[in-house]
């Protein structure tokens, strides 16, 4: 990143490292701790917590360092002060250490990682999120906490939604106003499971719950209803594309969509199955035909919609620089406009039975889909973010989206409550702050139309 590899080199030379203190030592931890540690100057991973707390030592040990044990605050704060690298006990010392420069959650989880920023954002810690699963879910009122700190809570570089924001900005330095952002797979099936992905998983040493979430779309609903936040777009229909195949070239993705109705929207975040060789790509018009003509010239295309591209992501070697951005330069990498846009219902991957605890993303019971928040609201859809515990009053078909009155959700859950807080805050909306209260039951909604992933979706 062009300014922040001057200023990480600026930050090495002086001596003062940025600190960053990592909640989550999974695959994608083990692989940033590695990067910071051998590969970035100017940063170091100062300490790191895992519930499991042998793999936040194996995270240390594959980067090639000794890390020491951490029980209490003061015994952090005096490993971190002294350059020792560290593992923390209590994931909550790390929020509140003084010694720390930056939180990142690498966990995946919503009500843990709830948790663990507002005490970030309590001790006025800046967030950085490897977690697409709780910005999607209460992204917006997290923030709103965050600006009574004066914390930021950031996507991060490398990870879908922060690619495609970054190709967003860059498109629009350029004068033009993208229509559609669109994230690219190279396989959807709803249906898969950590059984059917055990294989692929354990191959690149993986979670197979993760790598279910990839495979059955779950992941890529939050990812662009992070993106949809950030922008304003909306989805053309809920669950987006549904892995619409395409193999064309990328300089005729334009005719996938009506550009009418990408205009009479704002724009749309959506998601293909294909191209080859392409990660992300950005639609978008310029309103200068002087400027267009210079476009057809290098080759651009005839237009209206003229496509941008990436051709990788690269996760964890570019999450640094967001970190950088963060805590050198105040920027933060999608935030929403507002309140949500776009959320992610749950939806039952099999037939689900009454009485059944339902289990979290990525696993057996339901999968996700975007879908606008209009539609998220008026149906009381119940979030693929918070669908673990939640255990089912009543029989729901395969394919069915999941409602609130469909469930009876687990006690005590902040993010819940923040759930709540968000929907009155940006929409004015108390029925699931009253639901919570128990002063009400949600309305039987009418249930939206099954439709199986695959169904073809018409972008008209």
């Amino acid at each position: 990143m062009i300014i922040v590899d001057r200023a990480l080199k600026a930050r090495e030379a002086e001596g003062k490292p940025i600190r960053v203190g990592m909640i989550g030592a999974g695959f994608m931890g083990q692989g940033l701790t590695n990067q910071i540690e051998n590969s970035v100057p100017g940063m170091r991973m100062a300490a790191v917590y895992n519930r499991h707390p042998e793999r936040a030592f194996h995270v240390y040990r594959y980067s090639g360092r000794d890390p020491v044990a951490a029980g209490t605050q003061s015994s952090l704060d005096e490993a971190v002060r002294n350059g020792r690298p560290v593992v923390a006990e209590d994931p909550m010392t790390i929020c509140r250490s003084p010694e720390i420069d930056v939180v990142i959650d690498v966990t995946g989880s919503v009500e843990f990682g709830a948790q663990v920023i507002l005490e970030a954002f309590a001790h006025r810690k800046p967030v950085v999120l490897m977690n697409a699963e709780v910005d999607a879910t209460i992204g917006p009122i997290l923030r709103v906490y965050g600006k009574k700190h004066g914390a930021i809570l950031s996507a991060c570089d490398g990870d879908e939604p922060g690619l495609q924001m970054n190709l967003v900005r860059w498109v629009q330095g350029l004068g033009l106003t993208p229509r559609a952002v669109v994230n690219v797979k190279g396989l959807q099936d709803a249906y898969r499971n950590p059984t059917t992905q055990k294989g692929w998983a354990e191959r690149w040493g993986q979670n197979a719950a993760m790598v279910t979430s990839f495979a059955d779309g779950s992941k890529i609903s939050f990812e662009q209803t992070i993106v949809a936040n950030a922008t304003g777009f909306k989805v053309l229909s809920r669950g987006m594309s549904r892995g619409r195949k395409y193999d064309g070239s990328i300089m005729d993705a334009a005719q996938l969509y009506d550009v009418e109705q990408l205009r009479a929207l704002g724009g749309v975040v959506d998601y293909t199955v294909g191209p080859p060789l392409i990660k992300a790509f950005v639609l978008a018009e310029h309103p200068d035909p002087k400027q267009r003509h210079y476009l057809e010239l290098y080759k651009m295309g005839t237009g209206p919609l003229y496509p941008f591209w990436v051709p990788y992501h690269l996760v964890h070697f570019e999450t640094p620089f967001s970190i950088a951005r963060v805590v050198l330069f105040g920027d933060e990498l999608a935030p929403p406009l507002g309140g949500p846009v776009v959320e992610v219902c749950a939806v039952a991957k099999r037939d689900l039975q009454a009485g059944e605890i339902l289990d979290e993303y990525g696993m057996y019971c339901t999968y996700g889909e975007a879908v606008n928040v209009e539609e998220m609201s008026a149906g009381q859809y119940l979030p693929e973010g918070l669908v673990e515990g939640c255990r089912l009053k009543r029989a729901v078909a395969k394919d069915q989206v999941l409602t609130y009155a469909d469930v009876e959700l687990p006690e005590g859950r902040i993010a819940d409550r923040l759930r709540a807080e968000q929907y009155v805050h940006f929409r004015g909306e108390s029925w699931l702050q009253e639901l919570l209260a128990g002063q009400g039951q949600p309305r039987p909604p009418s249930r939206p139309e099954v439709r199986a992933p695959g169904a073809s979706v018409s972008p008209a």
